[in-house]
């Protein structure tokens, strides 16, 4: 009887103990688990939207970098920390959508031991090609590969872009050689020199290179058409429906993390991108602000993984 009424008693201690850890939060600093090098797009974006949240919670929000493994070190450090929403995880679309489509035997399961707290950022990837390329729409590059009876050679530097690539051979009945690069800068020369026929990259990475005439884009991504440069038409537009996927980044806390600490979060980060803060930082870069949160982010999170195992199912890209 008395083990019953001890185990009767920390059963009803649990929910006040993570009220009371709900209420005081939070208690000590917060940090931010980047998976890419200091310097990079989104560490750039968790520190000014770190440095807001601050002031508004009280706490100092610390951004850590944790790059390499395809950002399973930073995911491993969150897992391994306590899921008192002090520690965040920024990841992107390649390891919570990507990543579990094409690698087998991952570590971690992005829906079972993350839940996420707010979106930062979205854009769509653009396929690009050199200023003066015969090339005018994604149509004229895939006739002539057919034409010429010959693959297409599209450029990429994550398995994200070169799941793109592949959807770009299904979606066109074309064969493409995919052609990988450790990075974009890279990518981008090959494009401009016209080493590769074309090149699939974040859009807004890509945009003053389109502004200064040294890349011309074909289409982008997204499912309307994007206001920094309105005449680039979408996949969609350019004749192949359903083509819509985003490059995006997202905060992410480990799934036990009590409900009203990622509300609180969740409503923090909400307050800082709408703040003047947030606002001018956004109007000195390109690419949008990224509103979902909580279960709106969750939902989109899961039709993006959806999406990329269809294309992967579609091009026989299997797991490796």
């Amino acid at each position: 009887m008395r083990k019953l009424i001890a185990c009767a008693a920390l059963f009803l201690a649990a929910p006040l103990a993570l009220a009371q850890a709900a209420a005081d939060f939070p208690s000590k600093p917060i940090r931010i688990i980047v998976p890419f090098n200091a310097g990079s797009g989104s560490d750039e974006t968790s520190r000014v939207y770190g440095e807001i949240v601050s002031k508004m919670l009280g706490q100092p929000v610390v951004v850590e970098n944790r790059p390499g493994g395809s950002g399973l070190i930073a995911i491993q450090t969150v897992k391994a920390a306590e899921a008192d929403g002090h520690t965040i995880l920024l990841a992107s679309n390649s390891p919570m959508a990507v990543n579990p489509v094409v690698m087998k035997n991952l570590q971690y399961d992005p829906f079972k031991d993350f839940r996420p707290v707010h979106g930062l950022s979205v854009g769509p990837a653009a396929l690009v090609v050199k200023a003066d390329s015969p090339y005018k729409t994604v149509n004229d590059l895939i006739e002539a590969a057919k034409k010429e009876k010959r693959s297409l050679t599209v450029g990429n530097y994550s398995e994200g872009y070169q799941l793109i690539g592949a959807w770009l051979g299904t979606a066109g009945e074309v064969e493409v050689s995919h052609v990988r690069y450790k990075g974009g800068a890279q990518m981008v020369t090959d494009v401009i020199g016209g080493q590769i026929d074309v090149g699939i990259n974040d859009f807004n990475g890509v945009v003053p290179l389109i502004k200064s005439g040294k890349l011309r884009a074909l289409a982008i991504t997204a499912g309307k058409r994007d206001e920094t440069l309105g005449d680039i038409p979408t996949m969609i537009e350019s004749g192949f429906p359903e083509f819509e996927t985003y490059v995006w980044a997202s905060l992410f806390v480990r799934s036990e993390t009590p409900d009203a600490i990622v509300k609180t979060l969740a409503d923090a980060f909400h307050a800082a991108l709408l703040s003047d803060e947030g606002r001018a930082y956004q109007a000195s870069r390109p690419g949008k602000p990224m509103m979902e949160s909580m279960d709106e982010m969750g939902e989109f999170h899961r039709r993006e993984y959806e999406r990329f195992k269809r294309v992967a199912e579609a091009a026989g890209i299997k797991p490796q």
